[in-house]
Parts: C-alpha cells; sequence; structure tokens
C-alpha cells in the first residue's frame, strides 16, 4: 500500500489530524526510531484527540458570539472590586452547570459585569458546554422579532439547548 493511499484512506476516516501527525513522523525518522510501534500509534492517536478537542473547544467559542475574549486568569480581584477568589473560582468549575442554576451579574456601569460573564463562558467552552452571549436588550428585541415573525417558538428551543 502506497503511503498516499494510507494517507487517503486516514482523511476518509476522517482522521485527518492523525494523518498530519504521521507525515511528521515520516519526516523526522530519526525522532521516532526508537519508538515501538505501539508507542508511536499511541502518540498519533493522541494527537487526534488533541486536536478534536481543540476544533470542538473553538467552534463552541464561535458560537457563543461573546463581546470580548475574557480570560479566568486575567480577572482582577482588586478589594475594591468586590469579587471573592473563593466564589468565582467555585463558578469557574462549572458545578452550577451541571446543577442546572443560573447566575445574575450586577453592578454599576464599567465594573466588569460583561468581562466576568465572558470569562465564565471561556471557561464553560473550555469544559464542552454549549454557551451563547446575549445583551439583554438585544435578546428581547431577538424575541419581539421571532414573536413577529413566528420563529419565536424555535428561538426558545434553540436557547434551551444552550447550556449556559
Amino acid at each position: 500500500m502506497s503511503l498516499s493511499t494510507l494517507h487517503e484512506q486516514l482523511r476518509a476516516l476522517r482522521l485527518g489530524h492523525f494523518s498530519q501527525a504521521l507525515q511528521q513522523q515520516q519526516a523526522q525518522p530519526a525522532t521516532y526510531s526508537d519508538m515501538s510501534f505501539e508507542e508511536r500509534l499511541s502518540l498519533l492517536a493522541t494527537h487526534e484527540l488533541l486536536c478534536r478537542d481543540n476544533t470542538k473547544v473553538q467552534k463552541l467559542s464561535r458560537q457563543a458570539k461573546l463581546r470580548i475574549d475574557a480570560r479566568a486568569s486575567h480577572i482582577d480581584y482588586r478589594a475594591n472590586r468586590g469579587l471573592r477568589k473563593d466564589k468565582i473560582a467555585a463558578l469557574l468549575s462549572g458545578q452550577y452547570l451541571h446543577h442546572n442554576q443560573n447566575i445574575i451579574l450586577t453592578g454599576a456601569t464599567g465594573c466588569g459585569k460583561t468581562y466576568l460573564a465572558c470569562a465564565l463562558a471561556t471557561q464553560a467552552c473550555d469544559q464542552h458546554h454549549s454557551v451563547r452571549y446575549y445583551r439583554l436588550g438585544e435578546l428581547l428585541d431577538e424575541l419581539n422579532i421571532g414573536r413577529a415573525d413566528g420563529s419565536y417558538r424555535q428561538q426558545l428551543s434553540a436557547l434551551a439547548k444552550r447550556k449556559l
């Protein structure tokens, strides 16, 4: 069997990342010559799984339509903000999602509600939960338009499918 046929078969099986990793192994035979077949195969499978995981997280992040790129590691915990690390850590763990609980963020304009919401949403995407970011006004506008054009029930169904 030729290598091109093998790569075509891997792509047909939707193992494109596996195929790329195999090409990398073939391009650097000295690096992998000391490894057994099982070790090399394990590296290829691990690479495929990691790439699929990254692709899923990227897709969930795109679908979330987050307003800003916020990361939990960049949350500002200065005393005047009133954020408690233990409470935020509990939220970042995602347990509230498993218990079907809600979070309401309130505060003055400019205090960081959007950033915190986007950081929680990003963390949920990283944990493979479906997310959709809305500002209240935009959501209400979309639902009102849905009532007018008959897509209201579909919109509610789409919202219900999101974990956050």
